[in-house]
């Protein structure tokens, strides 16, 4: 596969993701809930970062917080060298559409829109020229190797080419940290590999890419693995 050239911006040391001793509690009927505990970890430029645990131990948890869905109830997140806690709603929403790609296990197409135009719709929302979006739109296409399918609605094409589309769709806009929450539980095994190595094709082209996933192979590509249980980071390479 060509390398996917996409590539993001980072802080001033070079890290898209800094997260410095993040907790989170949500309120609950029987009392505060406690979702993360003093989670701290950096995610450089060209680095794909595994999270693994059990369901319910907190990785969706982190996936929002760094994906600008969230913000922390102690602790600080900094994406592309912004903290999250000193924007309001609509910095978050600026700032999650422009520097932030996911990539979800369900794909999350709109199914009234061609695949063309669901991978467009990031450029849609910052108001880009029709020239560029098209531009853009088709080298997302051509990197993931379905340009023969923009036309096509999602209920026309495979799970594994919906999945290539919302690929697409989390890099055409080149953000800084693409996170990607079991990208390949809905996917067959060959395709699932062949997700897999979109991905570490983006990672070795510049990317940082942060993934929830409990499949061993999906953690086996990754630069990193960090083992999350009750809210923490237990363990990690």
């Amino acid at each position: 596969m060509p390398r996917l050239s996409f590539a993001a911006t980072t802080d001033a040391v070079g890290n898209p993701v800094v997260v410095r001793d993040v907790a989170k509690t949500y309120a609950g009927n029987g009392g505060a809930v406690i979702a993360l505990t003093g989670v701290s970890l950096d995610i450089r430029a060209g680095e794909m970062v595994a999270l693994v645990g059990p369901s319910g131990c907190g990785k969706s948890t982190l996936l929002n917080l760094v994906g600008c869905v969230d913000l922390p109830s102690a602790g600080s997140v900094i994406v592309d060298g912004c903290l999250t806690s000193d924007l309001d709603d609509d910095g978050l929403t600026i700032l999650r559409r422009d520097r932030v790609g996911t990539i979800f296990q369900f794909f999350n197409l709109l199914p009234a829109l061609t695949i063309a135009d669901n991978i467009g719709l990031p450029l849609v929302l910052r108001r880009l020229p029709k020239a560029q979006i098209a531009a853009r739109v088709d080298a997302a296409l051509t990197a993931v190797g379905i340009a023969d399918k923009r036309a096509a609605y999602p209920a026309q094409i495979s799970g594994g080419q919906m999945q290539r589309a919302a690929i697409a769709r989390a890099i055409v806009h080149a953000p800084a940290i693409i996170l990607a929450d079991e990208p390949t539980g809905n996917l067959d095994s060959a395709n699932g590999k062949n997700v897999l190595r979109m991905l570490r094709a983006l990672a070795d082209g510049g990317q940082a890419i942060l993934m929830a996933t409990h499949s061993a192979a999906a953690a086996a590509i990754c630069n990193r693995t960090l083992s999350m249980q009750d809210g923490r980071i237990v363990g990690g390479t």
